[in-house]
């Protein structure tokens, strides 16, 4: 798997606000790199996950949520 190609496309789906295509591209990734025990590729996509879930956290977050110091 080129995993930065993919990381390349949720990337980009990010950009235009596309997050369900990003998940689920991202997803996808993990669970392809998980059944062929690339751990270096899950532990990637699991980072990206992470980016995703502070950059939605950001963009549609109440203040008094961002308060909370989800470490977001």
């Amino acid at each position: 798997m080129d995993i930065d190609s993919h990381v390349n496309k949720v990337q980009k789906f990010v950009q235009r606000g596309n997050y369900h295509a990003a998940l689920n591209i991202a997803l996808s990734g993990l669970n392809e790199c998980r059944r062929n025990d690339d751990q270096v590729g899950v532990d990637t996509f699991l980072g990206v996950i992470e980016g995703m879930a502070k950059a939605l956290a950001h963009e549609f977050g109440s203040q008094e949520y961002l308060a909370r110091g989800k470490d977001i």
